[in-house]
């Protein structure tokens, strides 16, 4: 089990989203917050609010996208002690067309969405193994299990995001270390970075953040490697046996790849 009371918790991307809600909801069960971001004005309304509630929470302007940035900031870290928990749950998201996307957007995608886990990783994860304990989140999407029309860069970045946490999975059962790692794969969800979407079955509702992260921290504490929402997205392991056209049919019928109509997307 991961305690979540007491634990150094660094959460990426914690001025909005899954980030901010998880940073309230862990400082609630007594965790010791470290939040980066580099929207100074969403942090300190995040650290505020904790800090209402009584709690004490550490603030850091972090550009995802500077490798040197994200080694400088987790020295600074390092310096105070280990982190127990480390969510990376940073991201962005172009939701355009692959032949209208530019270089820049390509790359900050990747730099974001994927290599910043990386260097967050490397930086913390050696005081994790030396002490034996602590828990690595990558926050994926569904998107990284099923390619999606208008997020080609977006799903690219994602499936990159669970083949990392997958094999570090299995890098650290190698070892044999007590490092535990959990991957998070929801669909698409009403936090302000997919707006303008809609719901296009039944079964692939947009989700309630609220609902993500309670579920999140819940895995997290029982030390569960998975977590895809809703149950329906399951069903795109099965689906992987089927022949390609099959299972391109069954995406196209359930409206699948019209996911990113009406995108409007974070400013």
């Amino acid at each position: 089990m991961t305690t979540i009371s007491g634990s150094r918790i660094l959460i990426t991307g914690a001025a909005s989203g899954f980030g901010k809600l998880m940073a309230l909801q862990m400082a609630q069960k007594g965790g010791q917050l470290i939040l980066w971001d580099i929207n100074k004005e969403g942090l300190d309304a995040v650290k505020k609010e904790i800090e209402t509630q009584g709690n004490k929470v550490v603030t850091m302007i972090c550009n995802l996208r500077n490798r040197e940035e994200i080694n400088k900031c987790a020295n600074e870290i390092l310096e105070t002690g280990p982190v127990d928990i480390l969510v990376n749950n940073a991201g962005i998201v172009s939701g355009q067309s692959f032949l209208d996307l530019t270089p820049d957007q390509i790359e900050s995608t990747f730099e974001i969405n994927t290599l910043a886990h990386f260097w967050t990783v490397q930086a913390f994860l050696p005081e994790m193994i030396k002490q034996n304990k602590g828990h690595v989140v990558t926050i994926a999407s569904s998107a990284g299990l099923v390619g999606t029309s208008k997020l080609v860069d977006y799903c690219s970045s994602k499936f990159a995001a669970v083949g990392f946490d997958e094999a570090l999975r299995a890098e650290l059962r190698g070892m044999k270390s007590k490092v535990r790692t959990s991957v998070i794969c929801p669909f698409v969800a009403s936090t302000g970075m997919f707006s303008g979407v809609k719901k296009r079955f039944f079964l692939l509702p947009v989700l309630k953040p609220e609902k993500v992260v309670r579920k999140t921290i819940k895995v997290i504490e029982k030390n569960r490697r998975r977590l895809l929402i809703p149950k329906f997205v399951y069903a795109s392991y099965i689906c992987r046996l089927l022949p390609v056209w099959f299972f391109d049919w069954i995406g196209d019928t359930l409206g699948v790849n019209k996911t990113m109509e009406g995108f409007v997307g974070r400013n």
